[in-house]
């Protein structure tokens, strides 16, 4: 089959930017006990005028400039997230009527922070069976709607961003070359929001519980997600003929520095062979990947012909990973 090929991509993160000191200010915590844990300096928070469509719309259009694409080429859209603006539509229903071009086939992957991998895999589909010539990718988070800045386990952590690719079919031996989804439901409620759904509908009970924001057992996540990225990596690797040594850029989800750094340790590869920015965006959800990628292509960071490993994790748990021949 033919591969899916990136064209172009785009990110955007909202202009308000909510330092560690700022979060000392709200919740008991330091700079120096944020740093010390997870890695992040600062994230950055959408305004009240702001939701995740909009953040996904800048993303978007950047990543079709960029690949030189109109959106009436467009064949489809396929939106990663956990904080659409709403139930429905979907997030991908009004970041086409944001776009205009034609009325294309839209779908929200809902996979929590691997929402970029489950993105990249169901779009590659389509570009590779034949059935579409151009897929928009998207990963999109409001996070902070969320999140419960009373808790400093997971105020810390989330952000808001979004990131974007452009896939088209590949002339060549670049592109997509394999994609790998997992799942396990026995660890759901490692890392979850309870409220909101049919299970916990919005009463005044489950809004005095809290229930509507990100729950989280840390160290639990911890242990789990390291195991996912390595085991993920290796299998994907192996699969397709390929050693971690193989690999010029790691482009992890970027959850946690210290969660990076133990299945970076695992898989014995080099620092300087890992994106890294999660200092500066925090945990941004199905986002992350794709804004990681994107400033690791726009720094030329990642150069042609270079063996890229995309990997994520997220709440349900769900994880994956994809190997790209830039």
């Amino acid at each position: 089959m033919t591969r899916a090929r990136i064209v172009g991509m785009g990110a955007y993160a909202p202009k308000r930017i909510l330092t560690n000191h700022d979060l000392a200010k709200m919740v008991e915590t330091s700079d120096e006990w944020i740093v010390q844990r997870t890695g992040i300096r600062e994230r950055h928070v959408a305004d009240e005028t702001e939701a995740t469509s909009d953040l996904a719309l800048k993303a978007a259009q950047q990543a079709l400039d960029r690949a030189g694409v109109e959106p009436e080429d467009v064949d489809l859209i396929v939106v990663g997230t956990t904080s659409g603006d709403m139930a429905f539509p979907t997030t991908a229903n009004l970041l086409q009527q944001q776009l205009g071009g034609r009325n294309v086939g839209s779908m929200d992957v809902y996979a929590a922070c691997s929402g970029s991998i489950y993105s990249l895999s169901v779009g590659s589909q389509f570009i590779q069976t034949g059935k579409y010539h151009t897929v928009l990718c998207v990963g999109a988070e409001c996070l902070s709607r969320i999140t419960d800045y009373t808790d400093r386990g997971t105020c810390i952590l989330l952000a808001d961003a979004a990131g974007a690719a452009v896939l088209r079919p590949s002339a060549g031996e670049s592109g997509i070359i394999d994609v790998d989804l997992y799942s396990e439901g026995r660890y759901g409620d490692l890392l979850i929001q309870p409220g909101g759904g049919a299970r916990h509908p919005a009463t005044h009970d489950t809004v005095e519980r809290r229930l509507h924001y990100v729950k989280m057992k840390g160290n639990e996540v911890f242990k789990v997600a390291v195991r996912m990225f390595e085991e993920s990596a290796r299998k994907i690797l192996a699969r397709n003929g390929f050693t971690p040594g193989d690999i010029d850029v790691f482009v992890p989800h970027q959850a946690n520095l210290r969660i990076i750094e133990a299945a970076v340790k695992r898989l014995k590869l080099p620092m300087e062979r890992v994106v890294v920015n999660v200092d500066r965006y925090g945990n941004t959800g199905a986002a992350s990947v794709y804004v990681a990628l994107e400033e690791a292509a726009t720094t030329k960071r990642v150069k042609p012909g270079d063996l890229v490993l995309l990997a994520a994790f997220g709440g349900g748990f769900t994880w994956g990973a994809a190997l790209v021949r830039w």
